[in-house]
């Protein structure tokens, strides 16, 4: 007798020919495995495994398995292996090539099966992309589709965090075990994540820790679970533009953000877009791209009030950029006095879209 959990992670090692297995079980076994197979050695012969197969099937000591299935078996949150072979497998992650015969899923997995954009952008992000990547995120949440990144510095925190401030849903792919978060400075927000019913993924044992090597292995999982990647913000080396490159490899829809010409983590996007991904310049050009997945469109939600509120004093809000520009050089271009112009201003600074720095005024990137 033994555990459905232990019998996959079992299958699961036994080199090339595990996904040939996994493919057989998808077809004799389509409502999935039962939790406990009580005649082993019937399951090995009706999957067509040959005697040395066999013998390598048993030989992987149990205590090797015996954490993996603690950790699954645990209290508290939530934690399922989902297999190639399982129902409730991802139908997109199933068509891509090398999809991962293993997902460890902590939190709802019943995210696995909504329509999903990945959101990505690079660990070195400027104000003009965390502003925009938080707006984006909240908007494609609080119309449906869940937002899926990779837990990592940077943007895609900064995507997960604009998904969770609309109460939306969203899944981190991780490229470590999901007992191993990484990077630990981003622990809270994995917590917040599964405290707002999100779901954090990954395909290493729970308890492997994160390597360099790992992390395209997770891009290929966060383009190849959604129906599209949209990468806000990227220089030309950026490790997001990996999961694009997967995207396509996978016959998925790239979007990219445009940023301003002279700033070096646009030009991985824009070089993107000079290779044919979807120019984006609001919610709706993806909203609508999917359309058909979502119930409806909602034209405006509470985060965008915040910007058509920039209606209030537009010509202002217009030359107000990422980059700080001084009083009168505002007054200058827009034959304005400085102090009616300070009165706007103020205004424009309590309401939360503008701030002073040293040099000037900027964008608010908490907008």
């Amino acid at each position: 007798m033994m555990s459905k959990y232990e019998f996959l992670l079992r299958i699961s090692m036994l080199g090339q020919e595990k996904r040939a297995i996994f493919k057989k079980m998808s077809k004799f076994f389509k409502n999935g495995l039962p939790n406990t197979i009580n005649n082993v050695a019937f399951f090995l012969e009706k999957l067509g495994l040959n005697e040395m197969q066999q013998e390598r099937f048993l030989a992987t000591s149990y205590l090797h398995f015996e954490p993996v299935l603690d950790w699954l078996n645990s209290d508290g949150l939530p934690k399922t292996l989902i297999t190639y072979c399982d129902p409730d497998y991802p139908p997109l992650l199933k068509q891509i090539s090398a999809s991962p015969l293993l997902l460890f899923v902590m939190g709802n997995k019943q995210l696995l099966q909504t329509p999903q954009i990945a959101m990505v952008g690079s660990r070195q992000f400027s104000e003009y992309g965390a502003q925009w990547g938080r707006y984006f995120a909240g908007e494609l949440a609080i119309n449906g589709l869940t937002v899926t990144s990779g837990l990592a510095l940077g943007l895609d925190a900064i995507c997960h965090r604009g998904a969770l401030e609309v109460s939306g849903d969203t899944i981190a792919v991780l490229g470590s075990g999901l007992a191993k978060i990484a990077p630990r400075s981003n622990l809270k927000l994995a917590h917040d994540i599964l405290a707002q019913n999100g779901a954090l993924v990954s395909e290493f044992f729970p308890f492997e820790v994160a390597r360099t090597e790992y992390f395209p292995r997770r891009n290929r999982i966060i383009s190849g679970l959604s129906l599209g990647t949209f990468v806000v913000e990227a220089s030309e080396k950026s490790g997001s533009l990996i999961t694009a490159r997967y995207a396509l490899e996978q016959n998925r829809d790239v979007f990219a953000l445009p940023g301003e010409i002279n700033n070096e983590n646009s030009r991985g996007t824009h070089a993107l877009i000079q290779q044919g991904a979807y120019l984006v310049t609001k919610p709706t050009d993806i909203l609508e791209h999917y359309s058909h997945y979502l119930s409806t469109i909602k034209p405006l939600t509470s985060q965008s009030v915040k910007f058509v509120e920039t209606i209030l004093y537009p010509e202002i809000f217009a030359l107000i950029r990422h980059q700080p520009i001084p009083v009168d050089i505002i007054a200058q271009q827009l034959n304005l006095s400085i102090p009616d112009l300070t009165i706007k201003l103020l205004d424009m600074e309590l309401a939360g879209l503008i701030k002073t720095v040293t040099g000037g005024y900027i964008r608010n990137v908490t907008v």
